[in-house]
């Protein structure tokens, strides 16, 4: 065994039926795993976080696999717009909880996979006790909070877990494993110490992701999941794996154990410590924030008032409440944009849900714009609350 090379993370089962064999024979006349590797799939449990862009892959394919038991934790429904993406999921799924869609769709790959559904929103108060029944867990989500989430909970339980992450034509894969036994264990904060500011950073739902994409980096991971459990090949752990598919290009970066990280003994508060929206935001929004039908008022009553959209130009030809003057935040938060701000009448900022413009409200009241507000929910609580007939993305 090379010096990163790991033991098999899964100990075999005790056997594999007939139809298990007839099932696998593709996997079990490859060598390196051999009906030894299959029967650690079999004993192996998994846990998914999230049965969206990367779950959806990663599920499909790990019970294709084989692998024995595997989890799935996400409490949120099924929507058209997951369906670009989220290919564990169809038409006749919308509105239905994504982890019990997921199960029907694992049920048709494969009857032997046993899926037990986690539908709370993973939190510090039940992260410890769901990761417990796991031998490993894969993380695919697309927020800061969470990512420390998990990467924390794994060091306290001495778990391993694939990590992936995508938007728009990139993505990236790692493992971490704190207690890896080849002795070059790390953890996400190896690579990342401190999140992004709030805001900084846009989530797909802000920036898109090109839904193929969650294939290609989906994949990775369970080909990293596979051989964790399997004890076979070179695993990802002390690298991380960037791939760009417009230049159809994979790039390798070292990452090696960081000193400074400070030890890990607890789980926090992740949503105040990634700041998901910023002091000054929260602040600035206390007081200052509309609701559509308090916006929809203003229209009615044939207010004097400026209507800003704060999104990006693409997402404006998308879909933007009419009257509305596009200026991305970006130029608000720079301060280019604030002699284009009338001063002789009140300011309303809009978003897609109300984080971005909560952020260009502060930015507004601390350069003089005392009464300018923001709408709650942004240009999606509108479409839904006020006029339907609009899309939604």
């Amino acid at each position: 065994m090379s010096d990163t090379a790991l033991p098999p993370l899964v100990e075999p089962a005790a056997e594999l039926t007939k139809e298990e064999v007839s099932r696998y024979s593709r996997h079990l006349i490859i060598p390196d795993v051999g009906v030894a590797g299959q029967k650690r799939l079999k004993n192996a449990k998994v846990l998914v976080i999230g049965a969206g862009g990367l779950g959806s892959p990663a599920l499909l394919y790990l019970a294709a696999a084989g692998v024995g038991t595997l989890g799935i934790i996400d409490f949120d429904v099924v929507d058209e717009s997951n369906l670009q993406r989220q290919v564990i999921h169809g038409q006749s799924d919308v509105g239905k909880l994504k982890a019990a869609s997921a199960q029907e769709s694992i049920a048709e790959i494969n009857p032997f996979v046993k899926v037990h559904l986690h539908t709370e929103r993973l939190e510090s108060a039940n992260a410890l006790d769901i990761f417990g029944q796991y031998d490993l867990i894969l993380d695919g989500t697309d927020n800061f909070a969470t990512r420390y989430l998990v990467n924390d909970a794994a060091v306290l339980l001495g778990k391993p877990y694939v990590w992936g992450s995508i938007f728009r034509f990139e993505g990236q894969v790692s493992v971490f494993w704190e207690d890896a036994p080849n002795g070059r264990g790390l953890n996400y904060r190896d690579l990342y110490p401190e999140p992004p500011p709030p805001g900084m950073v846009p989530s797909c739902a802000e920036g898109g992701v090109l839904g193929v994409l969650c294939a290609s980096i989906g994949s990775i991971m369970v080909t990293e999941a596979i051989k964790l459990i399997t004890g076979i090949g070179d695993p990802l752990l002390g690298r991380l794996i960037s791939y760009d598919a417009l230049e159809m290009r994979y790039r390798e970066v070292k990452i090696r154990k960081d000193p400074e990280t400070p030890k890990i003994t607890e789980l926090i508060d992740y949503e105040a410590f990634c700041g998901v929206v910023s002091d000054e935001a929260t602040e600035a929004a206390s007081g200052s924030t509309l609701t559509p039908a308090e916006l929809k008022a203003k229209f009615d009553r044939g207010d004097d008032f400026a209507l800003i959209d704060v999104r990006e130009p693409h997402e404006y030809e998308i879909v933007n409440i009419k009257g509305a003057t596009l200026i991305p935040k970006d130029r608000i938060l720079s301060g280019e944009a604030l002699a284009e701000l009338p001063q002789d009448k009140p300011i309303v900022l809009h978003c897609k849900s109300g984080a971005r413009s909560a952020e260009a409200l502060a930015a507004l009241h601390a350069a003089g714009f005392k009464d300018a507000t923001h709408l709650g929910g942004g240009v999606l609580a509108w479409a839904r609350q006020i006029d339907p007939s609009l899309p939604t993305y």
